[in-house]
């Protein structure tokens, strides 16, 4: 009998067209999250910064994974994505290369959260964050939103981080 898959069953590109096996972070927690750079929601870049830097030494990865899905707004390529977040927020954190996160093209990553969360957890804008324990397992989801250092965020993610 097959196991069900877990986000370490995925791969994405990173902005440079490399492979980003996610196989290669097993038994770390990850956040990830469908980001755009011409969003209102668009600073929390920052807070998503803050909170990487705040948890990357026990193990924390955040993933950026932009989409323009969402009223258009992230038009550019991997070189434009890369610099605005470089240049607006000092992004250090994993961006993806873009990708569709809802419709028939859609990334496997964001079907198995959609199979995983339910209904209700298909990104409906930019900036839907998926909390994923060590295990690979999606543990919770926040929409748009919830800002990265706000307590429910900062709780969810300790919890995946330190345990509960």
């Amino acid at each position: 009998m097959r196991m069900a898959p877990t986000a370490y069953d995925f791969s994405f590109d990173t902005l440079a067209g490399q492979p980003y096996p996610l196989a290669a972070l097993r038994g770390r927690p990850l956040l990830v999250v469908n980001t755009a750079s011409q969003c209102g929601f668009t600073p929390q870049y920052a807070g998503l910064e803050a909170l990487w830097r705040a948890r990357q030494a026990q193990g924390l990865v955040v993933i950026g994974v932009p989409c323009d899905d969402f009223g258009h707004q992230e038009p550019g390529d991997a070189a434009d994505i890369g610099a605005f977040c470089e240049k607006n927020f000092g992004v250090s954190f994993p961006i993806m290369t873009k990708v569709h996160v809802r419709g028939d093209e859609r990334h496997p990553f964001f079907g198995w959260l959609a199979e995983t969360g339910g209904v209700l957890s298909r990104p409906r804008w930019n900036f839907y964050k998926y909390v994923i324990s060590r295990d690979g397992r999606l543990r919770t989801w926040f929409t748009s939103v919830t800002k990265p250092m706000s307590g429910r965020m900062r709780t969810a993610v300790d919890r995946v981080v330190l345990g509960d």
